[in-house]
């Protein structure tokens, strides 16, 4: 007999969350799991989710943002479709679909309920009263509706212990994967993006909100292009989209970029654009672990990130790349200068980081995840919990 198990999650975006949740949805063993996805109506994944072939809900009231007129018709709605769908586990990811699916699954009679932290909805940029409601609001849906817990850095493991959110046997560490070898360097370096003749292309990949604050990419580009006499030694491009474009946009005519840095929007080509790319740079504010680590590791790039959250378990500063605090626009404008004068360097980086890639391994994160499910169903969460965890790994 198979368990039935939900996976909830608000807009199917370009990210990695959104990417992994469709990942596992498509590949969890159908012999002993039914998966069911409900998602927002809105992203560009939901056309690539209509395609998966599985009992789907596209439910417009579930928006990411904070937005009371529509969240309780979501959680109404959710709830009232869990009654429906009569899952075994019902498995939520990233904040706001985590907590009103959870509480949701509550109201259904869920017996098992997942979540799965992608990175916090609260930070310290917020104002002290909002983190202060968002952290006492995962507090109580932690101890009231929730059996278990994935995490996908142990920077957000540890943070949810530290703060009350869940005991340590709770939660699991489990990585966020990657399809590794599609990532591998000896592919084709043709058809995304090319050099146009300068020597170090230097590239993001992130969806334009606050989080990933793009416009810090755009201020340490226009000191490196400064630095280095000039565009002829260097090009940066930046892929993604979202609410951010505007300022993006107009930090790059500010800067006098526009010959040298470009814009490509969403892509799909990742492995591709990764590998026309001498050296990746990230500039995130708050992380759980971006999923573009792990993917320019398997392509053999060093990385320049900001020091936020998992960051630090995935690039060995000096190692595999560099990492600065965030917010440093001069701290990563000087290590990609490093790299940028220094090709040997980048190839002995780059090394280093393919060599680390195995923990990122997709398939045995949902083989991971089938196991945490099986626990729960067998009254043995704890012990599943642990058996799992990478941490062991």
């Amino acid at each position: 007999m198979t368990a039935r198990v939900c996976h909830i999650i608000t807009k199917l975006e370009l990210g990695g969350a959104q990417q992994n949740t469709l990942y596992t949805v498509a590949h969890l063993d159908r012999r002993r799991f039914e998966p069911v996805l409900i998602a927002g109506s809105e992203g560009l994944l939901v056309e690539e989710s209509r395609r998966i072939g599985l009992r789907s809900h596209y439910l417009p009231d579930l928006d990411r943002s904070l937005a009371p007129h529509k969240d309780l018709p979501a959680l109404i709605g959710l709830a009232r479709l869990l009654r429906a769908e009569r899952p075994d586990i019902v498995h939520t990811h990233s904040s706001k679909a985590g907590i009103l699916g959870r509480w949701a699954a509550l109201l259904a009679g869920v017996p098992h309920i997942v979540h799965s932290i992608h990175g916090y909805g609260f930070h310290d940029g917020q104002p002290a009263v909002l983190r202060s409601l968002l952290v006492a609001l995962e507090r109580v849906t932690a101890r009231c509706a929730t059996s278990a817990f994935v995490a996908v850095s142990d920077a957000n493991l540890r943070a949810g212990v530290e703060m009350g959110l869940f005991e340590e046997d709770r939660v699991a560490l489990i990585r966020s994967g990657i399809e590794l070898s599609a990532f591998h360097p000896s592919e084709s370096r043709t058809g995304a993006f090319t050099n146009n003749g300068h020597p170090v292309t230097i590239g993001m990949v992130a969806c334009l909100k606050p989080q990933k604050a793009p416009v810090d990419f755009v201020r340490a580009a226009a000191l490196v292009v400064a630095a280095s006499g000039g565009a002829g030694r260097v090009r940066f491009v930046l892929a993604g989209d979202g609410e951010q474009r505007p300022e993006v946009e107009r930090a790059i005519r500010e800067h006098k970029l526009e010959g040298v840095f470009e814009l490509l929007g969403w892509r799909r080509d990742i492995p591709d654009l990764l590998r026309s790319f001498d050296i990746l740079v990230h500039t995130s504010r708050w992380e759980g672990l971006p999923r573009v680590f792990p993917e320019a590791m398997a392509t053999g790039l060093p990385i320049v990130a900001t020091r936020v959250d998992g960051a630090p378990e995935a690039i060995e500063d000096g190692v595999t790349g560099y990492l600065v605090r965030a917010g440093d626009i001069e701290g990563l404008a000087d290590r990609t200068l490093r790299l940028i004068a220094d090709p040997e360097l980048r190839r002995r980086m780059g090394a280093a980081a393919l060599r680390r890639t195995a923990p990122w391994d997709i398939d045995e994160m949902v083989r991971r995840q089938e196991r945490l499910y099986e626990a729960l169903l067998s009254g043995r969460a704890r012990q599943g919990v642990a058996r799992v965890s990478q941490r062991e790994a």
